[in-house]
């Protein structure tokens, strides 16, 4: 009976023993991010789509798949109705990883609802690093041609209440970093050094166009550093 019984004791402490190596060896949790999640905001008149470029810049630079969401919105409404579905969105991309923080790298009027986001709406606990590329920070001249028809476009003009609210006090708050990238012939923005952002880094990427800045392989590399 004894000889049975240390038999049994023998087996049992083996399979424990074979149990305890194979979860030492054990991949970590699968939601686990190595990066922080890289939101990509796009502008007016665009879509998740204008980012494809840099979703696979990003990839081959080792983020994975959960670690770039491409965002789509509705752009045709206010930027205040997207800043609060952007809220709900980084929380769904933090709870998806088990991230504490994304950073969020914005083009065009993506940089409108982002900031009222950040402003208003408590997203500085969520965000690392904040980066617009080409934003409409203080606005455009040409929104006006697109002003009567859109409320996001209207909320784009300079001057508009929506922007001069935005841009009171500090435009860049929190302990966020913020970077911005513009370019000296963007014919979407008028003046250029509207999408300057006091208290950023502001960087100049020469003459790249409007539609061109966030899938330029050079502005890629400068935003992916400012990132890491």
């Amino acid at each position: 009976m004894q000889r049975g019984k240390r038999r049994i004791a023998a087996v049992l402490s083996a399979a424990l023993s074979s149990l305890l190596l194979a979860l030492s060896f054990a991949a970590p949790p699968a939601h686990a991010a190595t990066h922080n999640p890289v939101v990509l905001v796009h502008g007016i008149s665009s879509s998740a789509s204008s980012w494809n470029d840099w979703v696979a810049n990003f990839t081959a630079d080792g983020y994975t798949a959960a670690e770039l969401d491409a965002w789509s919105y509705s752009w045709s409404q206010s930027n205040v109705t997207t800043a609060r579905q952007l809220a709900t969105e980084i929380q769904n991309v933090l709870a998806r990883t088990g991230a504490s923080k994304v950073d969020l790298v914005v083009h065009s009027m993506g940089a409108l609802s982002s900031r009222y986001y950040l402003k208003n709406l408590g997203g500085t606990a969520y965000v690392d690093d904040f980066v617009s590329v080409a934003g409409t920070n203080h606005g455009t001249s040409t929104a006006s041609l697109c002003a009567w028809l859109y409320t996001s476009c209207a909320e784009m003009q300079t001057g508009s209440s929506f922007l001069t609210a935005l841009n009171s006090g500090d435009e860049t708050p929190g302990a966020v970093t913020y970077a911005s990238y513009w370019s000296n012939c963007d014919e979407a923005i008028n003046p250029d050094s509207s999408a300057l952002l006091s208290g950023a880094t502001n960087v100049g990427v020469g003459c790249v166009s409007h539609t061109d800045t966030n899938n330029d392989p050079g502005v890629y590399e400068q935003v992916r550093a400012f990132v890491q």
